[in-house]
Order: structure tokens, then sequence, then C-alpha cells
């Protein structure tokens, strides 16, 4: 191994200073602004894991702006995912996370067309490095994969006047612009297509993305979106509810504190207590810079950028264990509760009927008006529901929200993943398929897939079932009527 690094340093000199595309050979290699990296290969599929693309935001840096890592020529080995962002559910994280992950076909040349996924989680929990999240199945088909971590919580979502010197706050939604940036100087040296970038992901995934395509900052740095679950009518705080709830979080971790000194492991214990009480406190907001409207705001002005979409949901994103949850989703409606059944009848309990009202409410309703609106525009717009459920969970499905990743990424028996079916394999290959020719060309159809039509005035939408996968009208739409007649009020 010491030899062949030696001739891979020896090569990495005669172009060194910049992203350079390396011909195929017998190693995974890529030589970046920031060093030369070294891969690991299992198969037909090269990976790159634990790239950093910004300074450590620790010491002085946290809650600060991702800083750029300097130009070097050293080399490194990319065997191994970083640390995961820091978040209640994993107190070993570190702060040291803002790393990125490479997956491509091995002995393929470029340049091929790049997917960068932005994992989800609320904006408090998740990380790129879950192994659900692996590229192989993409880098099989021919494209490039890159998945990223960002700041989470507190440290990613934190307002305070005493921080406002340069911040805006939305430190997690800067991480992913400057690692957009870094795939937009770095993709070509892994045989990637710096002008063919699409984004994906899902929920708290999604919703970065929908800001990322209103956001000035950051909309030239890719040319297509997939949103999966966006919860399209979420609006976000102001600057002064964010400030609110940042003075908030300084008082439960106590007077006198010196913010950028705190131990993560305290900062940990506060934002745990707070996110007790209300799930939703760290999330982005309104900052006058990077964000400065509600996404069904920019929508609807045709702020967002006019590229080809894919936007859709599940039909089940939730599930209410408590009486006081099923309450209060059945008190958001105007309807009785007879009426609701009428709306729902294939829900028999009325926690079933609270959970189907959520689903249509903040996911479904939603992703169908941000649709319409970026059609509007003229933009390719495809949207999609997703019902099915595997063969094994039928008997007892758990909560649909985020069950398409699995077959997104086609990966199976790994954690947060079941083994297929030979059903269960034809529908991810399907759907993976549509995903893989619309990163390559705008438009997810292809030879042996049912036809996807478009999105326009009509209420078009593919319908991913148990029974079958066809392009048609939504069954859903009286109801979805009125939900947004609703929403009006």
């Amino acid at each position: 191994m010491r030899s062949l690094l030696a001739l891979i340093a020896a090569l990495a000199l005669l172009c060194a200073g910049r992203a350079v595309a390396q011909p195929v050979g017998q190693y995974p290699f890529a030589l970046t602004r920031e060093g030369q990296m070294l891969g690991a290969v299992e198969g037909e599929v090269a990976s790159f894991k634990g790239l950093a693309y910004a300074a450590p935001p620790v010491d002085s840096l946290r809650w600060r702006p991702p800083q750029d890592l300097p130009e070097s020529s050293e080399m490194s080995t990319a065997y191994n995912y970083g640390s995961p962002c820091p978040q209640p559910s994993l107190p070993a994280a570190r702060e040291d996370c803002l790393t990125l992950n490479v997956f491509r076909p091995f002995g393929v040349d470029g340049p091929l067309p790049v997917m960068v996924f932005i994992h989800g989680g609320g904006f408090v929990s998740g990380t790129a490095n879950d192994p659900l999240f692996d590229g192989a199945r993409f880098a099989q088909a021919g494209l490039i994969v890159v998945t990223v971590n960002y700041r989470l919580g507190a440290l990613g979502w934190f307002m305070h006047p005493a921080l406002s010197e340069n911040s805006s706050g939305n430190f997690g939604l800067m991480d992913q612009i400057t690692a957009l940036h870094w795939v937009h100087d770095n993709i070509a040296a892994f045989g990637g297509d710096a002008n063919n970038i699409t984004l994906f992901g899902n929920g708290a995934g999604a919703t970065s993305i929908a800001l990322l395509m209103l956001c000035a900052q950051s909309r030239d740095l890719f040319q297509k979106a997939i949103l999966q679950s966006i919860p399209g009518r979420a609006r976000l705080a102001s600057s002064q509810e964010a400030e609110a709830a940042g003075r908030q979080f300084v008082a439960a971790l106590g007077q006198a504190t010196d913010l950028r000194a705190v131990k993560p492991a305290r900062l940990l214990a506060a934002e745990r207590k707070l996110l007790e009480k209300s799930p939703r406190r760290f999330a982005p907001a309104m900052d006058g810079n990077l964000t400065t409207e509600d996404i069904g705001a920019g929508f609807a002005s045709g702020h967002e950028s006019r590229i080809p979409l894919i936007i859709g949901s599940n039909d089940d994103e939730t599930r209410f264990d408590s009486e006081l949850e099923v309450k209060e989703a059945l008190s958001s409606s105007t309807e009785s509760l007879d009426e609701l059944r009428k709306l729902y009848p294939d829900a028999r309990t009325p926690s079933e009927i609270a959970a189907s009202l959520y689903t249509d409410k903040v996911f479904s309703e939603p992703v169908r008006m941000l649709a319409r609106l970026h059609a509007a525009t003229g933009a390719p717009t495809f949207r999609y529901r997703f019902t099915y459920v595997p063969e094994a969970r039928r008997g007892n499905p758990d909560e649909g929200h985020g069950r398409e990743l699995q077959f997104v990424f086609g990966v199976e028996g790994v954690p947060g993943a079941g083994i297929f079916s030979r059903r269960d394999r034809e529908v991810a290959n399907r759907m993976r398929s549509y995903w893989i020719n619309f990163a390559k060309n705008g438009d997810p159809n292809g030879p042996e897939l049912p036809h996807w039509d478009a999105a326009a005035d009509s209420d078009q939408l593919l319908l991913i079932a148990n029974d079958r996968i066809a392009s048609g009208d939504d069954p859903w739409s009286e109801r979805l009527d009125r939900l947004a007649r609703e929403s009006k009020k």
C-alpha cells in the first residue's frame, strides 16, 4: 500500500492545485482542491467517505458560517464515514462533522450525472452516513451520488443577538450551500458533471431543497430537484420568534455562559429538554438573507428556480398513538367526525381518520399546491404518490413517512430497511429507474416503464400502489380541494 500511495502522490504532483478528473485506473483516486483522496472499491462501485467540505465548526467557528479548508496536496484515505453531526440521540457524535460521501461507478469515465442527497430528520436528527443511504445502486447505473452531513438542532438553527455579527442562524442551510459549492468545484475529479446536478431529499431534506430553490446564493449550483414528502405549507419562524427561542435555549444552559465554550454534551442536554416541549423548535427561520419568504409564498410568486422537478408524498405519512394527538388532529378540521368518515371511508378508527387527515393537510394537499405552482412557471413538473407497502409489512404496516427511501436507494438488510420480496424489488427497480432517468435528462420516463405524465393544469400524478404503477388523475382530488379551501380561510 505504501508504494501505491507514493505512486499516486507522484502522479498527483503533476496536476496539483485544482480538482482534476483522473483517467480510469486500478484504484479509485481523486485530486481535489483540499488534497489527494484515495477511496475504496466494492464490486463495481468506488466510494469516498468522510470527505471534509468545510473547516470543523468548533471553538471560535461554532455558530459561524462554514469556512473554507486550505488547499493541500496531502494524500488522504477516504475509507470510513466521518462523524454524524451532534444530536440528542447520538451523544458521542462530534461537532467536526461537515463531511460528505461520494459513490461512483468504478472503471467508468465521465462526465457522469450527479445526485446530491440531503437527509431528513426534522432538522434535529439524521445523518448522511446512514447505511440506508448507500449510493451503490445509483452508481451501478452510471451515476454519482453525494450524501451530505450538515449541522442540526441548536448547533444548526440557533439565532441569538449575541451571535448576530455575521450570522443568520441558518447554519445548516449555509452548510448545504457550502457542500454544493464543493461539489460544483470538485466533482469532476470523481468523474462527475458539474452542470448536471440533481438534488433529492425527504422531509426536512426536501424542505431544505425547496429553500435552496428560492435562495439566490444557491440557485446556480444545481439543475434539477426531487422533493419527497415536503410539508409545503409549513411556515418559517420569523427572526423575532427564532431569537426568542434562542433566548430560551441560553436560559436552559444557565446564566453567564460562554456560548462557544460550552461542552457539546451540555448543549445537547439543554436541546433535549426544549425539544420535549416543542419538537419543531430548531428549524430554518426567516433571516432576510438566505430565507426571505415561506416556501408556499415563494412558489406562488414564481421566485423558485424554474428547473425540472419531481415532487410527491406517501399516503400514510404518520400514525397517532395517543388520544391527545388524535384529538388535536381532528380538531384542526372544520369538518365533523361523521363528515371525515365519509372523506376517509377506508379509515376504521378515529386514530386512522386523524392520521389520514394529517397526511393530507401537511403533505398531500401542499405537495399538489407546489406542483401546480411550479408547473405554472413552465418548468417540467412530475407529481407522484407512493402508497406501496412491502409485502412482509402489509399485515402490520408501520408509519409511512420515509418508506419510499428504501425503494429509491434499493438497500436491504441494514438498520431501517427490511428484506425485499421479489415484487418489492420490481417496484424498487422501477421507482429508482424514474429517479435515474430524471437525473440524467430531466424526464423520468424511459423504456419498459409505465409512462409518467407531467403535471399541468390537471391533477395528473404517478400512483405507485400495491397493485400497479400508473399515471392518471388524482383519485383524492375532491378531498384535497376541500382542504385547499380550508387553508385559505
